[in-house]
């Protein structure tokens, strides 16, 4: 991949190294409106939330003829930010869009998948254009969520000297593959999520999510949840078997983690497709 300097297209674009009759094509410029299942903020000003999280990272990937043509890629401190602009040549297209706020997006050079070291809220798009002289060079483009989420709620007393809820699925996947929309990278790791002092000595109230790539279709896996203190010693600990999940849906689970009597509750976030909910 080579950064773009023909007049063709835009200086933030990168794109494959062509021979000049490919650059000498005509072009039309389109600006495209990302909008999508962002919540209540909607698309405002050109920023991207959900949840009341803003999305980080927003890709564009031009295929004609099954060929990546150019990419674009957009962080929230971008000026058209979530408005971007591609040259597109006459004939047909596929852009691939993708909106995340993952951590430590990496793409891969030789397979259409970008993969994060954390999973976040994430959201994709097969946009087809066909690009003629009269085309309409304002387009609006509605992204569909492709996460899973799960959500643990401890019910009973959060003891002294818990630091650390660590989450252990069998199977969890950590990629997506642009150009179909399905999951990608699955692997077996654990996912961190630090205690704050403040839930110490709390009860029914610490909950934790995390979020996976996933696709339509439900699957299933085991799911381990263990807290453990500052030296990473093991102080509750409970295996969760058959953990159902689908893309836009989260599955939330509550019960006792350290083995005393609390109460169970579970919320529904009505932003998702109804959650699944169970107890351990």
């Amino acid at each position: 991949m080579v950064a773009c300097k023909s007049p063709l297209i835009e200086d933030n674009v990168t794109c494959n190294e062509e021979p000049a009759s490919a650059v000498t094509s005509k072009t039309k410029k389109f600006t495209f409106t990302v909008k999508g299942d962002f919540g209540d903020a909607g698309f405002t000003r050109g920023y991207l939330t959900a949840d009341g999280k803003e999305m980080t990272d927003l890709w564009l990937f031009d295929y004609v003829d099954d060929r990546l043509v150019q990419q674009l890629h957009q962080t929230a401190d971008d000026e058209e930010w979530g408005q971007p602009h591609l040259a597109l040549t006459y004939g047909q297209h596929h852009i691939y869009f993708v909106a995340s706020r993952g951590d430590t997006p990496t793409i891969d050079e030789d397979n259409p998948i970008i993969s994060w070291n954390s999973v976040r809220d994430t959201f994709w798009k097969d946009y087809e254009v066909s690009v003629v002289s009269t085309s309409n060079g304002n387009r609006a483009v509605t992204l569909d969520r492709v996460v899973t989420k799960l959500r643990i709620a401890v019910a009973d007393e959060v003891p002294v000297g818990c630091a650390l809820i660590s989450i252990t699925p069998e199977r969890w996947n950590y990629g997506l593959n642009y150009m179909t929309g399905q999951a990608a990278a699955a692997k077996r790791q654990e996912i961190n999520v630090a205690v704050p002092e403040s839930y110490i000595g709390t009860t029914g109230t610490l909950a934790v999510n995390v979020f996976g790539l996933s696709g339509a279709d439900e699957w299933t896996t085991n799911v381990t949840v263990t807290a453990k203190d500052g030296d990473g010693g093991e102080i509750g600990s409970v295996i969760i078997n058959g953990v159902p999940f689908k893309r836009n849906r989260a599955s939330e689970y509550s019960g006792n983690l350290f083995g005393s009597v609390g109460t169970m509750g579970v919320s529904v976030n009505a932003d998702w497709e109804d959650s699944v909910s169970g107890t351990w």
